[in-house]
């Protein structure tokens, strides 16, 4: 696990040697489906990334510390605590599932929340199909593998870290100032018809309202750990708390986490053992609408709170309390509010609790020298209560004297209780020989997964009536039953869902004289979910490859220290069913019942429930053929390592919900259309000791990614998958063939019309809506002289057309220096703040609204302000921006001591960091940022949200 140096006696006797870790080691053993290999072994794309390099970084989940460190890899994250970042693996595969399938010590996942970073020993990315068959119905959008610390053999160790530091926020969207604001809506009551100037008594502040919603947020964590191991016994335990405040006011995650993992060997052949994590997590306030809320409030308007004598909502006394500005209705109504009344009245009304346990037992036994059979059994049980009290409280129009009065005026209590069951059971016999030069490994199995939800729901209002008693603002009362509530206000509901699978797989790794290497595994998956005639779905891969440097012909060359070709074919699968909005069909062969429909019974009309969608027989799972094939070298002295890798992957059988109800007709659920994702990897490190006391390593990766829809099914009435997003579609995605997935659709805007003599000149928009000067000019794309909805057009690609990432890290003696970048090229974000408000919304400007059209040739771009003006809300490249974006990811300065210095105050190992982590941003859109995730056919919406903050920390 270490690079080999050569170092120069020069006559000394005694020297000092500083090893240096390898990180191309040929024999690195890395995770694969059941089990581990070397990767010199392998025939496919794995990666390694080691626990050391998430665990100092300020993120609760670790792949977002993953962002531009493994090619192939799109991590999209987002600024609010113990979100999950949007993760995808070569591409956008399916119009349903996209994220990958997590694995952790054994164990299928669809998230890591309960994951202490500090916990991990190290990270596989698996991405290609010799890696991925084994994985079945699950395999297709890839495999990210944890495998946390164990205790090191003959040692005992207490490991303690801590880290402390700051969140803020940059790259603020820009909105106009107080005066800007009167010159622009001055000027849109006039373009509006309206010639009464708009009277701002008692509105005479001038608020950045970004500023009054956000703050410097602190982040903190510390994790113990200790470890032991003895001949027959290797124990580990762990616990750390994790402090993580938001960017938005009162914003915070409150996690604490425990870990318990114990091996025993019981004799020479038998091995038992416990994996246990256990998670209590205080989600945060749900604040993610507050950026949104805050652009829309005019600057006029005060964010500073008034004290006022009110009546005591609770009582019959009278109170002291500060209150904040209600806005004017006569402006600023349908849904523009006061981010702060509600915020700063209810962020602490919200009672949010995650519990989560996941564990496993497991025995092993070996025989016959070369069999082992390992029998393992898993469960993951968690419940996420929430409670969410609505007070009374006041607020003062100040446009009235300051009248106050009831803001939130009748207390409710909504409740919401979710219980999650997983479990799996897998029984997995390895058998490993050297025959001569013949060396095999052969891996079969039989595996069960269980998935269960259960979610109840409820809520109740307070009694009406002047004599109603408010449900009292104190917790223990924050129930749905809480003996203050209207009965008739009273209502529950639930819902549940349940899935199983069994399988049973199969592997054999093969080389002969470690020069050849032959790959081949499969899998039978049968689901629940399914009708009888597919129950039983197939998956499988080969891969092969070939170690040039053991030829021969390569013994007399000094280059290359390991040459490597490889390439893998095989059939994975993706168990997806949704609707195109995204939400899941829980049982696809057999539809839910729903209502709204009529039934008629002589002269009686009776309310009927119908099935969603018409029961599909011959359904079955998404299949996903792929290939890959690549180089992997090590050169000059295993200074350099290098890789690249050519890959794609076709999606057949696309499930897709088929809504007719346009058209007259029954929904369906078919398999029908493909999409292909295809692209180019490569990356290179290049190790550098200049002396034992001074080492570079220099690494960097790219990936080319192309994506598009080959076919869709011929049931679609459109031919096409709509996904429309604000405004009644202004702004839409589409899915359809010769594109790529969710490509943003609209109208082309060639210009600006400048005077009513240029609109007579111009095609005949009066398909679209009422036009004048200073509208939008549309181009008329199918050429038939006027302008229609068919004049729409793909205008826009989410997907980048090549992510990169690099790093540098220096090593002089103790002090460590590292550095990374990450980028992407190539994409486009649709924007839709600034530019499809809500035609009943009056909303602060964006800045780029003082560049308007205001007279003939004032502007060529930026319309003419009027919210009267609605042929400019429709979705065109106005609203497409450059997705593209450079960011310094991290930087890293730290020291270790050296040993003699701490060795007498039993101390192994001392190191203190400093870390800042996305210290800035070159991005070209006019957002906080410039990567947004989504769903599988709607994604890169900017709605003035997802800002990503500096985070600065110090650690020990």
């Amino acid at each position: 696990g270490f690079d080999k140096q050569e170092i120069p006696l020069n006559g000394r006797s005694n020297i000092d040697v500083s090893m240096v870790t390898s990180t191309t080691s040929l024999e690195q053993v890395v995770v694969i489906g059941y089990g581990t290999a070397n990767k010199r072994d392998l025939t496919g794309s794995i990666v390694k990334i080691s626990g050391k390099d998430v665990s100092d970084k300020p993120n609760t989940n670790p792949i977002a510390s993953l962002q531009g460190k493994v090619p192939g890899l799109s991590v999209v994250n987002n600024g609010t605590p113990g979100q999950q970042p949007d993760i995808r693996i070569r591409g956008t595969v399916s119009i349903g599932q996209v994220h990958p399938l997590f694995v952790v010590d054994g164990i299928f996942n669809d998230n890591i929340d309960y994951i202490n970073p500090n916990d991990i020993e190290s990270i596989e990315i698996l991405k290609d199909p010799s890696s991925l068959a084994i994985f079945g119905v699950k395999g297709a959008t890839g495999v990210i593998a944890i495998t946390t610390k164990k205790a090191k053999a003959g040692q005992t160790i207490i490991n303690f870290n801590t880290s402390y530091g700051f969140k803020k926020l940059v790259d603020k969207i820009k909105l106009v100032n107080g005066d800007q604001f009167k010159t622009l809506f001055a000027e849109e009551l006039i373009n509006n018809g309206i010639s009464t100037p708009y009277n701002y008594t008692g509105l005479t502040a001038n608020t950045d309202w970004i500023d009054a919603v956000t703050r410097t947020g602190n982040f903190s964590t510390s994790n113990l750990s200790i470890s032991g191991s003895t001949e027959k016994n290797r124990f580990n335990f762990g616990m750390g708390y994790t402090l993580d405040q938001g960017i938005i006011r009162h914003e915070e995650l409150q996690k604490m986490l425990l870990s318990l993992s114990d091996e025993f060997k019981v004799s020479k052949v038998i091995k038992l053992g416990v994996n246990l994590n256990v998670s209590r997590q205080h989600n945060p306030y749900g604040a993610d609408w507050v950026l949104d809320a805050a652009r829309k409030v005019i600057p006029q308007v005060s964010a500073g709170s008034l004290p006022f004598r009110v009546k005591n909502p609770y009582g019959t006394d009278s109170i002291n309390v500060n209150l904040y500005s209600k806005l004017d209705g006569g402006l600023q109504n349908s849904g523009v509010i006061n981010p702060l009344i509600t915020l700063e009245n209810e962020w602490d009304k919200t009672k949010s609790l995650e519990l989560r346990t996941v564990g496993s037992v497991f025995a092993e036994i070996t025989f016959l020298k070369n069999f082992t059979w390992r029998s393992t059994v898993y469960a993951d049980i968690s419940n996420v209560n929430s409670r969410v009290y609505t007070p009374l409280y006041y607020a003062y129009d100040p446009t009235k004297n300051n009248l106050v009065d009831f803001y939130s005026a009748k207390t409710q209590v909504s409740e919401n209780d979710q219980t999650y069951r997983k479990f799996q059971q897998d029984h997995i016999l390895n058998f490993k020989k050297n025959f001569g030069d013949h060396n095999l490994t052969l891996t079969g199995g039989f595996t069960t997964y269980y998935f269960g939800f259960f979610g109840r729901s409820g809520q109740s209002s307070q009694a009406s009536g002047p004599t109603a008693i408010a449900i009292p603002n104190d917790p223990r009362f924050w129930y749905i039953n809480n003996g203050f509530q209207d009965p008739l206000s009273t209502s529950a509901s639930s819902g549940q869902s349940e899935y199983s699978t069994v399988s049973v797989l199969g592997r054999a790794l093969y080389n002969y004289q470690n020069k050849y290497f032959l790959n081949a595994s499969f899998r039978n998956d049968a689901s629940s979910r399914l009708p009888k005639a597919n129950r039983n779905q197939k998956f499988w891969a080969v891969g092969a490859a070939w170690d040039i440097t053991k030829e021969s012909f390569m013994n007399n060359q000094r280059i290359f220290d390991f040459l490597k070709l490889k390439g893998s074919v095989g059939l994975l699968g993706n168990q997806t069913a949704s609707r195109l909005d995204g939400s899941p069909l829980d049982y696809p062969f057999y539809p839910n019942l729903v209502t709204g429909s009529n039934a008629v019974f002589g002269t009686n009309v009776y309310s009927a429930a119908n099935t969603d969608y018409i029961p599909n027989p011959d359904l079955k799972w998404e299949t996903v053929s792929a290939q890959e094939v690549g180089v992997e070298l090590n050169a000059f002295k295993n200074r350099l390592h290098f890789e690249a890798n050519y890959f794609n992957k076709t999606t057949n059988d696309l499930m897709t919900y088929v809504d007719r109800s346009a058209i007259g007709l029954k929904n369906k659920l078919v398999n029908g259309g493909t999409i292909r994702n295809w692209g180019e990897e490569f990356s290179a490190n290049w190790n550098q000791s200049f002396s034992h006391n001074l080492t570079l390593n220099v690494g960097g990766n790219i990936t080319f990614l192309k994506n598009k829809v080959i076919s869709l099914s011929d049931e679609l009435p459109t031919g096409v998958l709509r996904r429309n997003f604000f405004n009644n579609g202004s702004a839409e995605s589409r899915t359809m063939p010769g594109f790529p997935i969710g490509s943003f659709y609209g109208y082309v805007v060639e210009g600006l019309y400048q005077s009513y003599a240029d609109i007579l000149k111009s095609p005949v928009a009066s398909a679209v809506g009422s036009y004048g000067p200073g509208d939008f000019k549309f181009k008329d794309v199918n050429g038939d002289g006027v302008i229609t909805p068919d004049d729409r057009t793909v205008i826009g690609n989410p997907t980048p057309k090549f992510t990169y990432g690099a790093s540098v890290n220096l090593t002089y003696k103790g002090l460590s220096l590292g550095v990374d970048v990450v980028g992407v090229y190539g994409n486009q974000v649709f924007r839709t703040w600034g530019s499809l408000e809500s035609p009943f919304q009056f909303t602060n400007y964006s800045a780029e609204k003082i560049d308007r059209w205001h007279g003939e040739g004032t502007s060529n771009w930026v319309p003419i302000i009027s919210n009267g003006h609605r042929f400019n809300y429709n979705g065109s490249t106005y609203n497409i921006e450059d997705g593209s974006y450079f960011r310094i990811r991290n930087i890293q300065l730290g020291y270790t001591f050296e040993k003699a210095m701490i060795s007498k105050a039993h101390i192994k190992d001392l190191r203190i960091f400093a870390n800042v982590q996305n210290l800035k941003t070159w991005k070209n859109n006019l957002g906080y940022t410039a990567e947004f995730g989504g769903g599988a056919t709607a994604f890169g919406y900017d709605n003035a949200g997802g800002a990503i903050p500096v985070v600065s920390t110090i650690g020990l």
